[in-house]
């Protein structure tokens, strides 16, 4: 708990892991899962991650980043896990990295950095709580995150 009697919001708290099976529906000819459908799992689990760390709605601001490391067939299975890497004032970063699993192995498909903004109910930006840093992991994902940040910022003002 935080010395105002809130919980404490670390990277872990607000971890997601999620999973989906690819189906025919989310292929393409080559029996591949589409991009797209990929992105909206992403899309889903970034936005967990985030409105647990704000407590409250949150809406996509970006997606940075996207790898798509390795193609997911049909009838694989994906697994997804996100978690907030750095918090700016009213916005968060999430990472999200997707595993692939195919008879018993494992493989890296597809990793992705979007940019979540916590709202209000007039649907304003209002300020997200700070991010408690516990591991040296989490300092890593958190330097990384605030570079990046400062990369976008740098494209907007363009």
């Amino acid at each position: 708990m935080s010395a105002d009697g809130e919980p404490t919001r670390t990277p872990a708290r607000s971890q997601v892991e999620m999973t989906q099976m690819v189906l025919p529906g989310q292929t393409n000819m080559h029996g591949t899962a589409f991009g797209g459908q990929i992105l909206a799992w992403i899309d889903i689990a970034a936005a967990v991650a985030a409105e647990r760390h704000a407590c409250g709605p949150t809406v996509t601001a970006a997606f940075d980043e996207v790898q798509f490391v390795r193609g997911v067939r049909l009838g694989q299975v994906l697994v997804l896990r996100a978690r907030v890497n750095w918090v700016g004032e009213t916005s968060m970063e999430v990472g999200v990295r997707v595993t692939g699993e195919h008879r018993g192995t494992t493989f890296h498909a597809t990793s992705a950095y979007t940019t979540f903004v916590a709202i209000d109910e007039r649907g304003k930006p209002k300020p997200v709580p700070p991010l408690t840093l516990e591991t040296d992991e989490d300092r890593r994902r958190w330097r990384e995150g605030a570079a990046r940040a400062e990369q976008r910022q740098a494209r907007r003002k363009g």
